[in-house]
């Protein structure tokens, strides 16, 4: 009697056979789900003087070249004394070898200095022994000599090569003297490299090329600011004389002096805006004639300036003057105070205060903050905040007499022309602190 096969322990019931197919991929494991496909490696980005990386400093190009020419002429002398080195042991145990001899086997030898006997045998070992010591000792001192000179020739090497790596590089150092100096608004400069027609002369004259360009696109630049000036002001200026000559009439009915207050009041807007723009294009460029300029005398004007629209608007101006003198120009310095003053004055709220403080600080340079009341400002606005035109979105700031929107990249392009630092920070019950660091005299 057959017995059945035994059920599967566990409680599991016997599954139905089923008719043979193509076997189903087995669902992923819970317990190790699929790896996520890897990223495709980017290849590692290079700089000049990657490869010494374990020099303690960054190796310019001409500490490169001097390691490059050294490390040549070192490895090859190490190489020479190498060569040197075999071919004169090959020589000496080719030149040590005595002709053959036959000493009698009853044949003593005797040294006469010493009295000491040998056998023919054992005089065959002492004249081996002998050359293989004189070998080896011309060998050391050979090697030693080899090395005392080639020791002395690397450090002449490095030195020789310090010296023509600057020789080589001294068109490079022309190049980059003269592209400071157009760094500096000095755009009539040119480098003019003499010498073959290689490589660095071709790099000069590409550059001579585009400061040409550069040359004549500044030029074209002042100009257009020039007859834009002109041409913009004068029918502005005109509108003005018109207007209050009209204001100036007793006759005139209350609506057309309205009106006349009105249009005024957008033509001295449009004039705030021409001369805010026109400012914004002088002042991208960098100043070449710099004076001694007293930074606390800047801000005082400025609060003068300020006071009578700070006293209409209920503002308190606090002033802590210290003295700071900085290099610059006078009249663009007090504008950065003015406009930020004046920003902080109009952008403010009832009964609040404007704080205005300057002083000198480590390094020779001097700082000016000016600190207000106001209302809480974002974070994420603070990056647009010296954009032209551009405002904080708030219903405080959108007011037609704040300004035209202008002041503060104003403030940045004539800091920037000073080779200093703006930084806007947002206070944390409203308002702003701005922080202007211009380098001293």
């Amino acid at each position: 009697m057959a017995t059945p096969p035994s059920a599967p322990t566990g409680g599991s019931t016997a599954v139905p056979r089923r008719e043979p197919g193509p076997t189903p991929a087995p669902p992923p494991h819970p317990d190790h789900p699929p790896r996520p496909a890897e990223p495709p490696r980017t290849p590692e980005a290079y700089y000049p003087g990657a490869g010494l990386r374990w020099l303690p400093f960054r190796p310019t190009i001409r500490i490169r070249l001097t390691l490059l020419y050294g490390g040549m002429f070192l490895m090859a002398g190490v190489l020479l004394v190498l060569v040197i080195y075999m071919l004169a042991r090959q020589a000496l145990q080719t030149g040590a070898q005595l002709p053959m001899t036959t000493i009698p086997e009853n044949t003593v030898v005797v040294n006469s200095q010493t009295g000491q006997s040998w056998t023919p045998h054992q005089f065959q070992e002492q004249i081996a022994a002998w050359q293989s010591q004189a070998q080896h000792a011309a060998l050391e001192t050979l090697l030693r000599k080899s090395i005392t000179v080639l020791v002395g020739l690397a450090v002449a090497a490095f030195a020789l090569g310090y010296a023509v790596a600057g020789r080589v590089l001294r068109p490079l150092g022309k190049i980059t003297r003269t592209a400071r100096e157009v760094a500096g608004s000095d755009l009539h400069r040119r480098i003019e490299l003499d010498g073959p027609d290689d490589e660095l002369k071709e790099l000069a004259d590409t550059f001579d090329e585009m400061l040409d360009r550069l040359d004549r696109s500044f030029d074209s630049q002042r100009k257009f600011v020039a007859n834009a000036s002109h041409e913009l002001r004068t029918p502005l200026a005109i509108n003005r004389t018109l207007l209050e000559v009209q204001l100036s009439d007793p006759g005139a009915s209350p609506d057309l002096q309205q009106l006349g207050k009105t249009l005024l009041a957008t033509n001295e807007r449009s004039e705030q805006l021409v001369e805010g723009l026109l400012l914004l294009a002088r002042s991208d460029n960098e100043l070449v004639d710099r004076r001694p300029v007293e930074l606390s005398e800047v801000a005082s004007q400025a609060l003068e300036q300020t006071r009578t629209e700070a006293a209409n608007r209920g503002v308190e101006l606090r002033a802590s003057l210290g003295t700071a003198t900085v290099s610059g120009n006078g009249v663009l310095l007090e504008r950065i105070a003015l406009n930020l003053i004046q920003n902080a004055v109009r952008y403010n709220t009832a009964d609040g205060w404007v704080e205005v403080s300057t002083t000198a600080v480590p390094g020779g340079a001097g700082e000016l903050v000016v600190s207000n009341t106001g209302p809480v400002i974002p974070g994420y606005e603070m990056e647009h905040i010296f954009e032209p035109f551009r405002r904080v979105k708030s219903a405080e700031r959108t007011r037609s007499d704040k300004g035209v929107g202008l002041g503060l990249s104003i403030v940045r392009s004539v800091v920037r022309a000073h080779g200093g630092a703006i930084e806007a920070v947002p206070r944390p019950g409203g308002g702003l602190l701005m922080r202007v660091r211009i380098p001293g005299a």
